[in-house]
């Protein structure tokens, strides 16, 4: 045992949360430099996180809870790394008062994210897997599945101007869609640098043929896509989320389905996932559903894991990361 930290390893401990690949190899290679030991918890629950984590150097964490009270009780962390683009599961300010960085990764699934955004709306604008399911049951009818409407001159509406929107505006282009973007923290000038017209949030709702969901989750913008703002939806507009479920009101989508005012929804992401199988979201045939699967290829998570894992290492090593999270 180390007498100084009270440890029986001299090595480097990582603590991991969490995880869904299927090998770590990646993370582990760029770990190299500071002799990682990985520990992994046995299951997300605190307990079994603060089992592993408790005297650890740094944590890797996916999809588990980090709240302020966990993170309060872990003795030698000097860096959370954040395998994703997002960190809503992790008490970003308690980090900060602790001392703890906090490293994302921004841009890993640009591609991706962008490629499936525009895959769902071209599915639901299309009515492909409508009509899929109609052929497959023997019924090969054309006027079960219109009207459609050409996609070139209509109006696709971003919520959010970041990373993975400004991916997505030249693909929808190039299908003849106007984009327009609701964003009120990118600078104007980068909406011109796109060919992006950038508009209020009431003016996005009014005029999008197709809206596309792409907000950060933060306490401001839980809830953003409410039952007013369906209201001020065109009758008919498709909306597309392959940000966070609960930037949509769920149980207001649902009744601007029922209510036939919004023609259609594609999901990549819902309020509570797994999503339950009595979900009135589930049998329409109008709403499409995807298992939270936007940001995934075999690219995109090896990039994920290395440049996590190489941030968290820079942090260890007394380096500036080159993606730490901001404290508001």
């Amino acid at each position: 045992m180390n007498p100084t930290t009270g440890r029986t390893t001299s090595r480097t401990l990582l603590a991991v949360t969490d995880s869904p690949f299927h090998s770590l190899d990646p993370a582990i290679a760029a770990l190299k430099r500071v002799d990682p030991e990985l520990r992994m918890a046995k299951s997300p629950a605190a307990e079994h996180i603060l089992a592993v984590a408790r005297d650890a150097d740094a944590v890797l964490v996916t999809y588990a809870k980090l709240p302020g009270d966990l993170l309060k009780q872990l003795k030698r962390c000097k860096v959370i790394g954040r395998f994703g683009l997002g960190v809503d599961n992790i008490d970003i300010k308690t980090a900060a008062e602790l001392g703890i960085t906090v490293t994302y990764v921004p841009d890993y699934c640009m591609h991706e994210v962008s490629d499936h955004a525009l895959a769902l709306l071209l599915a639901l604008a299309r009515k492909i897997p409508l009509s899929n399911a109609l052929v497959q049951a023997g019924r090969w009818e054309m006027p079960a599945v219109t009207p459609l409407r050409r996609l070139e001159g209509q109006v696709l509406g971003l919520i959010g101007f970041g990373n993975i929107p400004r991916a997505l505006a030249p693909k929808a282009k190039a299908f003849g869609l106007k984009v327009v973007a609701y964003d009120p923290y990118a600078p104007k000038e980068l909406f011109a640098s796109i060919g992006v017209e950038s508009v209020s949030f009431d003016d996005l709702l009014a005029r999008s043929d197709f809206i596309s969901v792409h907000a950060p989750l933060l306490p401001a913008t839980r809830g953003l896509v409410n039952a007013a703002a369906f209201a001020k939806m065109k009758k008919g507009a498709l909306i597309v989320n392959t940000a966070r479920g609960p930037l949509i009101d769920e149980p207001a989508l649902i009744a601007a389905l029922d209510s036939g005012h919004l023609g259609g929804a594609a999901l990549d992401v819902v309020t509570t996932e797994p999503l339950s199988r009595d979900s009135p979201l589930i049998g329409r045939d109008n709403v499409i559903l995807t298992p939270h699967t936007a940001f995934y290829s075999v690219e995109a998570l090896e990039e994920l894991q290395t440049k996590c894992a190489s941030d968290v290492a820079r942090v260890l090593s007394g380096e500036k990361p080159v993606y730490p999270v901001k404290v508001a």
